[in-house]
């Protein structure tokens, strides 16, 4: 093997002894896996076709799953083992792009049952058919029960899962079962407070797992290393150093065919509540003595209890609301909300939001973190935007001026994961003149191992039963206790139809946004 075909294959890593290559494959998981049964609810839907199951097939690809391991679906729907393998392998997206050299051997592990999910004898026949597979297959016991169904089944499925008792284990650890939800979870305090309490009734905390997909994203795992590891930001990351963060998912697409849910969630259900709370939460959580599951979700808690609450006149002023109208996109005329099909033609839900908000803590008083997500917006892009302070004292005011531009550190999730850091440097030449230049890294620079999507991440880390990535109650009761009294505000109020600003498909937001989008967004965008 040459040298460039080793450096390839292995990542070196350095440590107080020296040294180590590791193979990329053994960063795809680390130590054996238990075998396990993974049953995903829904199996005939969207959800399972599109998703699910080529994650898991990406995972057996790249030696991701336990030896043995086997995917049961289960369903409303009535159909043999061999069609359920069929209908996958027929609906698998990008199948000539994909490499289906090995789903033979893969599908051979796949199994169906028909379930009606609220008829306790069809989970005694779902009970007595996985003990059947275990016994022939040397599972150990173990189950997954992904939900892959719509939210109003979660409580009833958990219900069902624990009158016949799959969901119970065995106090020597062996036998484990665990429970995968789906966002949205609730969608208010008390709805959320309720499916918690249901599914504590079957299922102890550690063995349930509220999903969130955005957390999976190699950007945001990276943040903790970024801050923790590195001894030259954690020292400024704080109220001292830093003028404000940005945080922005943007979204070129409608709502396309998601109207029926939309209507009766809007942008702040759909994407604050999960993705953008969790976000920020890891920008701006304290470090956790040891970076372990339970330490790091109790450090976002944190945060969510810090959070300065937006009420009344504080709505007013750090909350805006938008919905799109008909515009451009690519070229394209596309309708507005109001005109898409499934959307009520007087529809005053939100398409758009941008929040202002403040955590009150030692490290955060007084920084403002700007929150933003929206549909059918100029393009599609997630970062992160720290924006450091001006230096306090210009020694260059004689020849520059007072104007000298701040470092800005930008965490691209998408299009590209990669940061990217703007420093001041002197033109070359004899004039004393600045230039603002920037230093970028790419993930996938200098690495050619496999590469693990959001969902493989996360179904991975429910097999390993590692839940850092997971929301913990309370963090879900938090964040709806800071949102549900603002969504209450919004919903109620006599001027929201005033309140909500339209705005241009193809744009960047309503007009009154704009200001504060210019500190997230590059001028050239």
């Amino acid at each position: 093997m040459s040298n460039e075909q080793s450096r390839e294959q292995t990542t070196r890593v350095k440590g107080k002894a020296g040294s180590i290559d590791i193979p990329p494959q053994e960063c795809v998981v680390i130590g054996p896996l238990d075998p396990c049964t993974i049953v995903i609810f829904g199996a005939s839907g969207d959800l399972t076709s599109r998703k699910l199951v080529p994650a898991l097939y990406n995972l057996y690809l790249n030696d991701g799953l336990p030896k043995p391991f086997i995917i049961v679906g289960a369903s409303r729907t009535q159909m043999s083992h061999e069609e359920f393998r069929k209908s996958l392998r027929y609906s698998y997206p990008d199948a000539e792009k994909a490499d289906l050299s090995r789903w033979e051997e893969f599908s051979a592990s796949l199994y169906y049952k028909p379930v009606t999910y609220d008829l306790i004898d069809s989970y005694e026949d779902l009970a007595t058919f996985l003990q059947e597979l275990d016994e022939k297959h040397h599972t150990g016991g173990n189950k997954v029960f992904d939900l892959a169904v719509p939210p109003h089944l979660y409580p009833v499925i958990a219900e069902m899962l624990g009158k016949v008792g799959l969901s119970r284990e065995r106090e020597d650890g062996k036998g484990w079962a665990r429970i995968v939800v789906e966002k949205p979870f609730g969608r208010d305090l008390q709805t959320a407070l309720e499916l918690d309490q249901t599914l504590h009734q079957s299922f102890k905390e550690h063995q349930i797992f509220r999903i969130d997909h955005y957390l999976a994203k190699e950007t945001i795992q990276n943040i903790l290393m970024f801050r923790f590891a590195n001894a030259i930001f954690e020292p400024i990351w704080n109220r001292s150093y830093i003028a404000y963060v940005g945080i922005i998912a943007a979204e070129k697409l409608g709502v396309e065919n998601r109207a029926g849910y939309y209507e009766h969630a809007g942008v702040i259900r759909d994407m604050f509540q999960n993705h953008m709370m969790q976000v920020l939460a890891m920008i701006a959580m304290e470090p956790p003595s040891i970076f372990e599951a339970d330490l790091v979700r109790d450090e976002k808690t944190k945060v969510f209890r810090s959070l300065k609450p937006l009420a009344g006149g504080e709505q007013e002023d750090n909350l805006i609301l938008g919905q799109y109208g008909p515009g451009t996109i690519n070229g394209v005329e596309v309708p507005g909300y109001r005109g898409e099909s499934g959307v009520n033609p007087k529809s005053l839900i939100p398409t758009f939001a941008m929040m202002r908000v403040f955590i009150d803590s030692w490290r955060w008083r007084g920084v403002p973190f700007y929150l933003v997500s929206g549909k059918r917006l100029a393009r599609k892009m997630t970062r992160i935007v720290v924006q450091f302070k001006r230096v306090p004292h210009s020694m260059f005011r004689n020849v520059l001026g007072e104007e000298i531009l701040a470092n800005r550190l930008v965490l691209g999730i998408y299009p590209q994961e990669k940061i990217t850091l703007t420093f001041q440097t002197k033109y070359p030449g004899a004039r004393s003149c600045l230039r603002p230049v920037t230093m970028d890294f790419s993930y996938d620079q200098n690495y050619r191992g496999p590469t693990l999507e959001a969902y493989e991440k996360v179904l991975l880390d429910c097999i390993q039963g590692d839940q850092m990535l997971f929301w913990s109650h309370n963090g879900v009761r938090l964040s709806w206790s800071f949102l549900t009294p603002i969504l209450q505000e919004c919903e109620t109020c006599g001027d929201r139809g005033e309140r909500l600003h339209p705005y241009d498909s193809g744009s960047w937001g309503p007009d009154v946004a704009q200001k504060w989008m210019r500190l997230i967004i590059d001028e050239e965008e």
